[in-house]
């Protein structure tokens, strides 16, 4: 009897829909191959009653994942990208990192675009990121933490919780509820998570097999976007206790990525922009990242890191 292709995912409808459609690839590309999922809980699956910025470090989402991974339990794992950490533990690799979906955040209201919502509104979203641009372009709108899956969220909003909430749009529409979306929100009022919208599949590197095996579901152009966005990350040394945005795309064999920086107040934000050569992704995004520090970033960065989140 053939073993199993086994994946690692987290149990969420998003998650498993992800992994599903990983399976459904790999076994339609190499015919005969069997995948199994293995669902497992991670801390940021446990932790739901406080914010992920207060939880603490890198790989919530991730590292019980990665231990089933290194130790054989799984052979690959399925994340999405904007939560894997900048730095991969040791052993692990991607194997591939399939076409992006979307990047941009989505307003779910009541209808109302998010200039017609009333002044001081209450908006509901998980993450610094999303909370600190729409205290910088909305200050007196109430900004509330809101955590758990899709349809916690969209219940909350229907309950009157909320007057909008903000989500991933990529996420929305995977599981088939796009029509739920009131605004897409462009960049210039919302830069997107590094990595958002697109998947990282992971596999052990020295797994030869199963590298072979994920290769075909790999996306030259997101690999090259998702890489530079990485590289700002890793130059700001970024986690969810940072607010950091950046996206990266091709453009006339160029690559030209945005990267933001705010402090948790939304009253200080650096952006700035580059462009280059492709095969330079990675230094190119490390090139953003030192340009954002010299320009106020690391002023930022050091005020989180000594007086931490507000709870």
């Amino acid at each position: 009897m053939t073993k199993p292709f086994r994946i690692g995912t987290r149990a969420s409808a998003l998650a498993l829909w992800q992994a599903n459609w990983t399976k459904a690839e790999l076994e339609r590309k190499w015919p005969g191959l069997v995948v199994e999922l293995v669902p497992i809980k991670t801390t940021g699956d446990k932790i739901l009653n406080v914010p992920l910025s207060e939880v603490g470090g890198k790989g919530l989402f991730t590292k019980e994942i990665d231990e089933a991974l290194l130790n054989g339990q799984v052979d690959a794992a399925v994340h999405s990208m904007k939560d894997v950490p900048f730095q991969l533990p040791q052993g692990i690799d991607f194997g591939a990192i399939p076409e992006r979906e979307d990047p941009r955040d989505a307003l779910v209201s009541n209808g109302r675009q998010i200039d017609a919502l009333p002044p001081a509104a209450r908006i509901g979203t998980s993450s610094l990121r999303r909370q600190v641009q729409l205290k910088h372009r909305f200050p007196s709108m109430r900004i509330t933490n809101l955590r758990g899956n899709v349809d916690t969220r969209l219940r909350k909003l229907t309950e009157g919780e909320f007057d909008a909430i903000v989500l991933a749009l990529a996420g929305l529409r995977r599981l088939g509820r796009e029509a739920v979306v009131s605004q897409i929100l462009d960049e210039e009022l919302m830069l997107p998570a590094i990595g958002q919208g697109a998947l990282g599949i992971t596999c052990r590197d020295n797994d030869a097999a199963t590298r072979e095996q994920l290769a075909v579901l790999d996306h030259s152009s997101t690999r090259v976007a998702v890489t530079a966005e990485r590289g700002l990350l890793s130059a700001l040394e970024g986690s969810c206790k940072v607010p950091i945005a950046g996206h990266a795309v091709l453009e006339n064999g160029q690559i030209r990525l945005k990267g933001l920086v705010a402090n948790l107040a939304g009253t200080l934000v650096v952006r700035g922009e580059v462009s280059g050569d492709p095969n330079m992704a990675h230094q190119l995004g490390i090139t953003l990242g030192k340009d954002l520090i010299s320009r106020g970033a690391d002023r930022i960065l050091a005020e989180i890191s000594q007086h931490g989140t507000p709870r």
